[in-house]
């Protein structure tokens, strides 16, 4: 099983993935913005990390630059439900800027799970 990092802001959301994915047998932490999440990840990597896009302190795409920037070959899954702008917008650039997958909110356990497995490579 793999190891993953939960960068989300809205406590609910965050719970909900951590246990997801705690369930299906993967090692979870979490932080609840892009800036502790580069500390947490520095201080303890993670296989494939999931971020929020819009988040404080530090937004999902600020996340994956400075993430990829240190581990280029990091895995990376982008999640978004929008702000001021549709999804998708946001999606397409992390996934420009080096998210592996883009997931939009509201999204299926399956659909999490599946890109975990996938990008883990198990």
């Amino acid at each position: 099983m793999a190891t993953v990092l939960v960068i989300e802001d809205d406590q609910e959301v965050r719970e909900f993935l951590v246990a997801v994915l705690s369930r299906a047998g993967h090692t979870v932490t979490a932080a609840n913005n892009g800036r502790d999440g580069v500390t947490m990840f520095r201080d303890d990597p993670a296989q494939v990390v999931i971020t929020d896009i819009i988040m404080p302190e530090k937004d999902g795409i600020e996340t994956i630059l400075d993430l990829r920037r240190e581990h280029p070959q990091l895995k990376v899954i982008a999640i978004s439900g929008g702000g001021r702008s549709t999804p998708e917008n946001y999606l397409h650039s992390a996934r420009l800027l080096g998210a592996d997958r883009a997931i939009r909110k509201p999204f299926k356990n399956e659909e999490i799970l599946a890109a975990v497995k996938e990008l883990a490579g198990e």
